[in-house]
């Protein structure tokens, strides 16, 4: 018998290809990859997904991509602080402060120069003093009006700030103030005095009607709160009515044009909307003046 000779070389197959490297780290081989683009990525770059893993730069532009929600008022939603509400508050405390301070009473504080100055008379609001109509809605009469009218902003307000946005619920306050002046202008005697923010914050309980309409919410309890305010309004003398009514009517109208505004172009819409009531408004009481 032959013995075998030594075994020659071997034949198999190809030598293994080298690891693939991270395509972020390429100092670190890596058997992973990145189930959206395929890429090699070392576990620090991978991303837990809802199927398999993937690469932050997968993640980064997915989150680009993604279409972020809005409110029924074209909002960005979130947790935002509430910055506009707690601001108007200030205003109306500080010039109250001040118009005490020029009386040198807290319960007399009309007699105080700035608030004639400041405060709703039609009269002169038709001889030029086109001011009033807004500054009115600055001044309070006395603590307890203050205070019942702040604590109306507050709890209203926070609500509806978040959900119309900043720039959207400042509008609305002021288009609604601007309705109470209107409705002062129109229905009541020319040399009536007239100060508060009634009828701002009126208009914010017109608005979060039609909010809570919109997202199809009971309307009970805000319904209530109107009836009660309004019934309020005609029982206690010295208050004026007409303008917690008009302040109402134009904020309702105001919010409505916010959350039931065409889909396309809504912030342009939402601005010709506002624009166009606020215009009707302020001729209104134009057209009062000149008769």
């Amino acid at each position: 018998m032959t013995s075998a000779g030594p075994p020659g070389p071997q034949h198999g197959g190809p030598p293994p290809a080298a690891p693939a490297v991270c395509v972020r780290h390429p100092d670190r081989p890596t058997g992973l990859t990145c189930t959206r683009c395929g890429r090699p990525a070392c576990p620090d770059c991978l991303r837990e997904a809802s199927v398999g893993y993937q690469c932050v730069d997968c993640v980064a532009e997915g989150q680009r991509g993604a279409r972020r929600g809005r409110t029924v008022a074209g909002a960005a939603p979130g947790r935002r602080p509430v910055v506009v509400v707690p601001t108007l508050i200030a205003v109306n405390v500080a010039l109250f402060l001040w118009t005490v301070l020029q009386a040198g009473s807290v319960t007399a504080n009309a007699n105080a120069p700035v608030f004639g100055a400041l405060s709703l008379v039609p009269r002169l609001v038709g001889a030029g003093e086109w001011w009033r109509v807004v500054t009115a809605g600055f001044l309070h009469i006395g603590p307890v009006h203050l205070v019942f009218n702040m604590l109306a902003l507050y709890v209203l307000g926070r609500d509806l700030e978040s959900v119309l946005g900043r720039g959207r619920f400042l509008a609305v306050y002021f288009i609604a103030m601007l309705g109470g002046s209107a409705a002062v202008m129109v229905f009541d005697l020319p040399r009536i005095e007239v100060a508060g923010a009634s009828g701002a914050v009126f208009g914010l309980m017109g608005g979060l009607a039609v909010v809570l309409r919109r997202m199809r919410f009971p309307l009970g309890q805000v319904v209530g709160l109107i009836v009660v305010n309004i019934v309020i309004s005609f029982v206690i003398p010295g208050i004026s009515i007409t303008g917690h009514l008009g302040g109402l009517v134009v904020g309702a109208a105001a919010t409505a044009a916010l959350v039931y505004g065409p889909g396309r172009h809504r912030t342009s819409m939402q601005a010709v909307l506002l624009g166009a009531l606020t215009v009707l408004v302020l001729a209104l009481m134009w057209v009062t003046t000149l008769t």
